[in-house]
């Protein structure tokens, strides 16, 4: 009867376990950010991007640049700076990468269905056993630079980090949108 109930137990925490391991995973991209904490964020009154901005392709303004562009706009307005086209107090950049990673997963395998049925997980396999997972996936990093533009200096950024699917690339708009709207979470001025 114990044995029983301690089986019961382990699938419970193993369950418990992969409940929050997939509510970490989607809970959303990573935030960071870094500040200039000398910085008087409230002395700026301005804003106004960079030409060309980093994610534009040359030559053009990619359609990335452009739902940026109006993100950012959004979130440096609602923080009560206005948007000017020349001589900004501050000056902001995007940055976008996605990078192709492999994850490999080694666990230990049965050579024969019900053959190793009687370890039940107190003591492993031979080595031989192991099985071998290799998951590729695409991992996306959004970047924000604002500089004080009369010092051409860089006072904050913060960047978005997360797994991109294809349902994520299909709809690239309201992510994007969503990623500035958290990126911005971390910034020193707050919406009004």
């Amino acid at each position: 009867m114990n044995q029983r109930y301690a089986h019961r137990t382990l699938l419970l925490a193993c369950s418990l376990l992969g409940l929050f391991v997939v509510a970490g995973c989607a809970s959303g991209p990573t935030i960071r950010s870094n500040v200039d904490e000398s910085i008087d964020f409230t002395s700026f009154r301005t804003f106004g991007f960079f030409e060309p901005l980093a994610t534009d392709r040359e030559g053009y303004q990619s359609l990335i640049s452009q739902q940026l562009v109006a993100s950012a706009d959004r979130e440096l307005t609602s923080r009560g700076l206005q948007r000017a086209d020349s001589n900004p107090d501050l000056l902001v950049n995007f940055s976008a990468a996605l990078d192709q990673r492999l994850r490999v997963t080694q666990t230990p395998g049965v050579p024969a269905r019900n053959f190793n049925r009687h370890r039940r997980g107190f003591y492993s396999t031979w080595p031989m056993y192991q099985q071998t997972e290799i998951r590729q996936y695409t991992k996306g990093t959004l970047g924000i630079d604002v500089v004080d533009a009369a010092r051409r200096q860089l006072v904050w950024e913060g960047v978005a980090l997360g797994r991109v699917t294809q349902r994520t690339t299909d709809n690239i708009g309201p992510v994007l949108d969503a990623a500035v709207i958290d990126i911005f979470g971390n910034f020193p001025l707050q919406p009004k």
